[in-house]
């Protein structure tokens, strides 16, 4: 009988023990990877400088700057030309005027809504800014390439805090070596993913070669904790 208690009670104990591990604050696991984007250090002011068209040199003939219209720059892209559009910020941190986004084109190849582009045919492209963070919106939305275009986007407008803290320091360094990458999104509905961009620590840019358009940010990468049931 005693054998019996004993046997009643170890039963009921590992019954308990499995009731409290499938609560909800039993089990915590990390799940989908969360993005902590960029900010600027301080508010910066753009221009903006595009290439009317390729000479038969190959060299780019660059306008003279242009101020950004409601931080947005918008030029024409034509299949089987190199067309590019460079933005420069600056800001109160220093005096100079220091590289944002550069981006160039030569094979846009599928325009939502349009079709297929011949050789010789033009979209015009809008690159949005993100002022807040470092970041851009490329539109036509869903623009296709059949050569990629070419994306390069620097970061030293964070000013080195890169976790938002308000300091530069040590651990920032490890933010950029280790977690800060380029990240995008198809739309607002959608999730955001980290792409596999290049990333110079020497100038503090990410380089990648764009398949088609959407959103793009810089940002730093976080384990977000989900709870098992």
């Amino acid at each position: 009988m005693m054998f019996v208690r004993r046997s009643l009670m170890v039963f009921a104990l590992a019954f308990s023990v499995s009731r409290c591990a499938n609560q909800p604050t039993a089990v915590k696991s990390p799940a989908v990877l969360q993005p902590q984007f960029l900010r600027w250090a301080e508010p910066p002011q753009f221009t903006a400088r595009i290439d009317a068209r390729a000479r038969r040199s190959g060299t780019m003939a660059l306008t003279p700057p242009l101020s950004l219209d409601q931080y947005q720059v918008s030029f024409w892209a034509v299949r089987g030309e190199s067309r590019s559009v460079q933005i420069n910020y600056s800001s109160s941190i220093d005096s100079e005027t220091h590289p944002f986004l550069l981006l160039t084109t030569t094979d846009p190849q599928f325009v939502p809504g349009v079709g297929e582009l011949a050789v010789g045919d033009s979209v015009l492209i809008t690159v949005s800014v993100d002022t807040s963070k470092i970041g851009v919106i490329l539109e036509p939305s869903g623009l296709q390439f059949g050569e990629p275009a070419h994306l390069k986007i620097w970061y030293g407008g964070a000013g080195g805090d890169l976790n938002g803290d308000g300091v530069a320091d040590s651990s920032d360094s490890v933010i950029e070596a280790k977690l800060l990458g380029l990240w995008y999104r198809e739309d607002d509905s959608a999730a955001w993913e980290k792409l596999g961009a290049s990333q110079s620590l020497d100038d503090q840019s990410f380089t990648y070669a764009l398949p088609h358009f959407c959103e793009y940010e810089i940002a730093e990468a976080l384990l977000e904790w989900s709870v098992g049931f």
